[in-house]
């Protein structure tokens, strides 16, 4: 049986003329076993900035994360923020386009709260609009976690999100690839043609947006079946790309 085919690197000049989103964490930053505990690395900000100006804005941030944890905690004062999925959207700082969170979030909450008491291992990560139970320090956890967690998401008419390591329970039904649809209706994203990276199976709805937008799909991290177009090993693979991408 074999694996899914090679994807090849994408292409230096990808990025001229091009609507840019990128996934936060496993994209931009490594990964880490807490949330809490991401580092931004150094010259990730100017880059960004750098980016931004070269596409005359066309540049956001899509991400799982809550935008205000992405301005706040990571430094993202200015860039434009498709957050939670895309259930938050924001399009300069101090202002947020966000629904109400349902009661019922905290009620799964509560229950995650339960489990994750039994495990040290284990941990419960809030949002604006979602909670999420991580089980990256205790993998063989998965499974019962797993299981929780679609039960809660049927028992309170929420949605079930899985990612790395971690299942997630939110509000709503907005994913990457609405939120990339979103943007490009709104300016200056119309403009280009999309282009997203992500890592995750999250980022899945985002490829495949792009790829019906006439744009293309990076997939960050290893070989798997994708809708993305192109692969990129790793996050400082990404950095040297996007560097590649600008104009000396």
């Amino acid at each position: 049986m074999t694996g899914p085919s090679p994807l090849p690197a994408p292409p230096r000049d990808l990025l001229v003329g091009a609507s840019l989103f990128l996934d936060f964490d496993g994209t931009l930053v490594t990964l880490a076993d807490r949330p809490e505990a991401v580092e931004v690395p150094d010259g990730l900000h100017p880059l960004l900035e750098r980016l931004g100006d070269m596409l005359d804005g066309r540049m956001a941030i899509v991400s799982g994360r809550d935008v205000d944890t992405l301005r706040g905690r990571f430094g993202l004062a200015t860039v434009p923020i498709a957050g939670s999925h895309g259930s938050e959207i924001s399009l300069e700082p101090g202002t947020i386009d966000r629904p109400e969170a349902p009661e019922t979030l905290i009620v799964a909450g509560r229950a995650f709260d339960a489990i994750a008491a039994t495990d040290d291992g284990l941990l419960v990560e809030r949002k604006p609009l979602g909670v999420c139970l991580h089980y990256r320090r205790a993998p063989e956890r998965e499974a019962d976690c797993r299981r929780v967690a679609g039960e809660l998401a049927q028992m309170h008419g929420l949605h079930l999100q899985d990612g790395k390591m971690m299942a997630e329970l939110r509000a709503g039904d907005d994913h990457k690839g609405s939120a990339i649809r979103a943007l490009m209706q709104r300016d200056p994203f119309g403009g280009g043609a999309p282009v997203f990276l992500g890592d995750d199976v999250t980022d899945e709805d985002g490829f495949e947006a792009v790829r019906d937008l006439g744009g293309h799909g990076i997939l960050i991290g290893e070989e798997r079946e994708t809708a993305a177009q192109y692969r990129l090993a790793d996050v400082a693979a990404v950095h040297h790309w996007l560097e590649q991408g600008i104009p000396q």
